[in-house]
C-alpha cells in the first residue's frame, strides 16, 4: 500500500538506476490527503519515471493520477510500497520551481496541491507532446522599438538592472495618456527584452484578451515574432498545451497570457511583471482562488527575478508593498505629469459654473459637458463612459420611488425603446412579460421613471443633441477595437472602450455616483481604476486633451482624479483598511457553507489569540441573471468572517486548512468554501 512519508531533508542526487523510490502527488483535492506518497518504481520505468512526469497509481482501490515529484533511494517508511501502475508520459512538465510555486499558493490561500496543480499544469494533449520539438531560442533579436522608460526618471535604470542579470522589483505608475509614454504594452516588451538580454526568462501577465493582443504586438517589435509563447485557455487544449511545452523546453523565454501564464515554466525566470493588479479577471473563480498579482509575488520571492506591477491606478495591495520597501515606485514627477496626462475637472467645482448653470450638480448632462464636446469635437472623437449599459437599465415609481416590481413573478422591470398609451414599454428581466396597466402597490401611481440610464439611451439623446455627427457604441456583446481619428461620440461602457486612432480629443465621465455606491470595500479604488482606464485613451494635455467627469467634486476619488494620484488615494484607502482591520492591513478568512457545517468549523478550529470571529450570517440566494428566486439555488448558506493582525495572518490560514483537513478525513456532511483575502468584500 502507498505510505506516506515523514517528512526529511531530500537525499542527494544520485544516478536514475539506484534511486527505486518515486516520490508521487495525487490528483485528489481532499484536504487530508494534501501531501506526497511513496511508490516503487521498477526498472522497466526507470527511464520514464523522471521527475515531473505523469504516472498513473493504484490508491485506495482506484487507479490515480498523479505527478512524479522525486526520486529518491529509499522511502522513510519500513513497510512494502506499492508500484507505479504507469507512467502515462515522460515529459516532466511540473518543474521543481512550479512545484515549489504549487505549494507555496495552496498554502497561502488554504488549499490543496492539486487544486492549484490543475492551474499550473494543462491537460495533456498527447499529439501536440509527441510532435517533433520546434527550435530553440534565437540569439537574434530586433532593433529596439521605441519604448516608454525613457519618460520616467527611474526606467532607465529598471531596464539596466535587469539586463546585467539583477532583480529590480518597481511598482510602475504608468500616466494615463495617449501619450508614447503611457504605452504599458511596449513597457512590459521592453523590460521583458531587458530580461532576455540579461540572459533570463519573462512572464507576463495580463487580465484580458484584449489587452493580451495589445502585448502581443508589442512583444512581437521588441522580441521577434517567434520570441516568445502566448498562453491562454481561451486558445484551445492544443494550442494551450503547444506553448506551454515551448516554455518547459526552452523554445522561447518569454510567455504572455492571462492569469493562468502565472504558472509558466519559463527558465532562469528573471522577471515577472503584471498589468493592472486591480482587474477582478486575475482573480481565478476556481478554488483555491488565488489572485494572479499574489502568485507573481510569491514566484517572484521563490526564484529572485524581477517584478514589474503597473498599471494606470494603484490598489492598496502595491501601495502596502511599496510602503514596505519591497517595491520601487517607479513614475514621472508631478511637472512631467501635468503635461503628458489630459487635463481632467469635475462638473460645477466652481461659483461661476453654478452661476451659469444653477442646475449643473443635480443634471445628468450638465451645461460644462456639451461645451466641451462642442469644443473638442472638430478636433477629433469623443469618449463617453456610462456605467451601465442598456437604455433604461430599471424602473421606479413616479410619485414614491417605490422600485416597479412584475406583477406576475415579482422580479425587476426595466424599460426598452418602444412605448405603450402610460409612456415607456416595460418588461420584466425575469418572465419577459409586458407590463401593461401596471400599478404601484405602495402609492397606486401608473407612471415610472428610470433613475438609471442607460448607454443606449445616451447614446439616443447625445444624437439629438449633436445632429449630423456619428455616434457609435460599445459595450457588453458589441465591443469595437479602434475607432478611427474622425469627429464623432463614442459611448462605451467600463472595460469596453475602443482605442481611437491618435488618442481622443475628450471624454466625458458620466454617472460617477453610481461606481462609488456600490456595497464594496474596493468600490472607491475600482471607480479610479475605471475612469482613469478611459482617461489614458485620451490625448496629453500639451496636446489638447479634456476629460470631465460629472459628480460631487469634494468626493475623494474625483479629487484622486483631477490630480491624477492614484498613489495617493491608494495610501488613504491603506490607512482607512488599518483602522477597519481590512486587507491588505490584516488578514481575512471567509468560509461559507451551511449553518451546522460552519458550527462543526467553528468547534473545530484552533485560531490565533488575537484573531477575530464575526458571524455567521445568512447569505442572500445565488441566482443567475434572469432567474427567478424560486429556481435559485441553495438558499440555506451562511458566512463566516476570521480576521487577525498580519503577523498572525499564516496561522489563522493554517488553522482554517487544519479543519478542512480533519472535516474531509471525517467526511462530514457540507461543502465549504474558503476564501482568504477575497476579492470582494461587501
Amino acid at each position: 500500500m502507498a505510505v506516506a512519508p515523514a517528512p526529511g531533508p531530500p537525499p542527494p542526487h544520485t544516478p536514475a538506476e539506484v534511486r527505486p523510490v518515486g516520490r508521487v502527488v495525487l490528483d485528489l483535492p481532499l484536504s487530508h490527503l494534501d501531501r506526497p506518497f511513496d511508490y516503487t518504481v521498477s526498472r522497466a520505468q526507470d527511464a520514464d519515471a523522471v521527475p515531473g512526469a505523469r504516472v498513473r497509481v493504484r490508491f485506495a482501490g482506484k487507479q490515480r493520477d498523479g505527478f512524479l515529484l522525486e526520486r529518491r533511494e529509499a522511502s522513510d517508511h519500513d513497510g512494502a510500497l506499492s508500484p507505479l501502475a504507469k507512467v502515462v508520459s515522460a515529459e516532466p512538465v511540473l518543474t521543481p520551481e512550479v512545484a515549489r510555486l504549487v505549494r507555496g499558493v495552496a498554502d497561502h490561500y488554504a488549499g490543496s496541491f492539486s487544486d492549484v496543480m490543475r492551474l499550473a499544469v494543462p491537460p495533456r494533449h498527447a499529439a501536440t507532446e509527441k510532435a517533433a520539438p520546434g527550435a530553440g531560442p534565437s540569439a537574434d533579436l530586433p532593433d529596439a522599438p521605441p519604448q516608454p522608460f525613457g519618460a520616467y526618471p527611474a526606467g532607465p535604470g529598471y531596464l539596466a538592472a535587469l539586463a546585467d542579470g539583477r532583480s529590480p522589483r518597481a511598482a510602475w505608475q504608468v500616466t494615463p495618456s495617449a501619450d508614447a509614454s503611457g504605452d504599458w504594452a511596449l513597457g512590459l516588451a521592453a523590460a521583458a527584452r531587458a530580461a532576455v538580454e540579461g540572459g533570463r526568462g519573462a512572464v507576463l501577465v495580463v487580465p484580458d484578451q484584449r489587452d493580451v493582443e495589445q502585448l502581443k504586438q508589442a512583444c512581437a517589435a521588441a522580441l521577434g515574432p517567434t520570441g516568445f509563447a502566448v498562453l491562454v485557455a481561451e486558445a484551445g487544449p492544443a494550442a494551450r498545451y503547444r506553448a506551454f511545452l515551448r516554455a518547459l523546453r526552452g523554445e522561447v523565454k518569454v510567455v504572455i497570457g492571462n492569469r493562468a501564464a502565472a504558472f509558466a515554466p519559463v527558465r532562469d525566470l528573471g522577471l515577472v511583471a503584471l498589468w493592472d493588479d486591480g482587474d477582478d479577471l486575475l482573480a481565478e473563480p476556481r478554488a483555491p482562488y488565488p489572485h494572479a498579482r499574489e502568485v507573481l509575488a510569491l514566484r517572484a520571492a521563490q526564484q529572485g527575478a524581477g517584478a514589474l506591477f503597473a498599471g494606470y491606478a494603484r490598489t492598496a495591495e502595491v501601495q502596502a508593498w511599496v510602503e514596505q520597501g519591497w517595491l520601487r515606485e517607479l513614475a514621472q514627477d508631478r511637472v512631467a505629469l501635468r503635461h503628458t496626462a489630459p487635463h481632467v475637472k469635475v462638473s460645477a467645482d466652481t461659483d461661476r459654473a453654478l452661476e451659469r448653470d444653477p442646475a449643473a450638480r443635480a443634471a445628468r448632462l450638465p451645461h460644462e459637458v456639451f461645451t466641451l464636446m462642442r469644443s473638442v469635437l472638430p478636433q477629433g472623437p469623443v469618449l463617453v463612459q456610462v456605467p451601465r449599459a442598456g437604455y433604461l437599465v430599471a424602473l421606479v415609481c413616479q410619485d414614491c420611488r417605490e422600485p416597479a416590481r412584475c406583477r406576475h413573478c415579482g422580479g425587476p422591470t426595466r424599460a426598452g425603446r418602444g412605448r405603450t398609451g402610460d409612456g415607456p414599454q416595460a418588461t420584466c428581466t425575469w418572465c419577459g412579460r409586458l407590463q401593461v396597466g401596471w400599478e404601484c402597490p405602495i402609492c397606486g401611481s401608473h407612471r415610472f421613471r428610470a433613475p438609471v440610464v442607460g448607454s443606449e439611451r445616451t447614446a439616443e439623446e447625445l444624437g439629438k443633441a449633436f445632429p449630423g455627427t456619428a455616434v457609435r457604441q460599445s459595450s457588453a456583446g458589441q465591443v469595437a477595437a479602434t475607432v478611427p481619428a474622425t469627429s464623432a461620440i463614442v459611448v462605451a461602457t467600463p472595460g469596453a472602450e475602443p482605442r481611437a486612432e491618435g488618442g481622443y480629443a475628450g471624454a466625458v465621465l458620466l454617472d460617477t455616483p453610481l461606481l462609488l455606491l456600490r456595497a464594496d470595500l474596493r468600490a472607491t479604488e475600482e471607480a479610479l481604476r475605471r475612469w482613469l482606464n478611459a482617461v489614458a485613451l485620451v490625448r496629453s494635455g500639451s496636446d489638447g486633451g479634456s476629460v470631465i467627469a460629472v459628480g460631487e467634486s469634494s468626493g475623494r476619488a474625483l479629487q484622486a482624479l483631477v490630480r491624477v494620484d492614484p498613489a495617493g488615494l491608494a495610501s488613504r484607502e491603506l490607512v482607512d483598511r488599518a483602522d477597519a482591520h481590512f486587507p491588505p492591513a490584516a488578514k481575512l478568512v471567509t468560509v461559507e457553507g451551511r449553518p451546522e457545517a460552519l458550527a462543526e468549523f467553528i468547534e473545530l478550529a484552533q485560531l490565533p489569540p488575537n484573531a477575530e470571529l464575526l458571524g455567521p450570517v445568512a447569505l442572500p440566494p445565488e441566482r443567475r441573471p434572469g432567474e427567478p428566486a424560486a429556481l435559485a439555488g441553495d438558499v440555506g448558506l451562511s458566512r463566516l468572517t476570521l480576521r487577525a493582525p498580519r503577523s498572525e495572518g499564516a496561522a489563522l490560514v493554517r488553522a482554517a486548512k487544519d479543519v478542512a483537513a480533519i472535516r474531509s478525513a471525517r467526511k462530514s456532511d457540507g461543502a465549504l468554501r474558503i476564501r482568504v483575502d477575497p476579492v470582494t468584500v461587501g
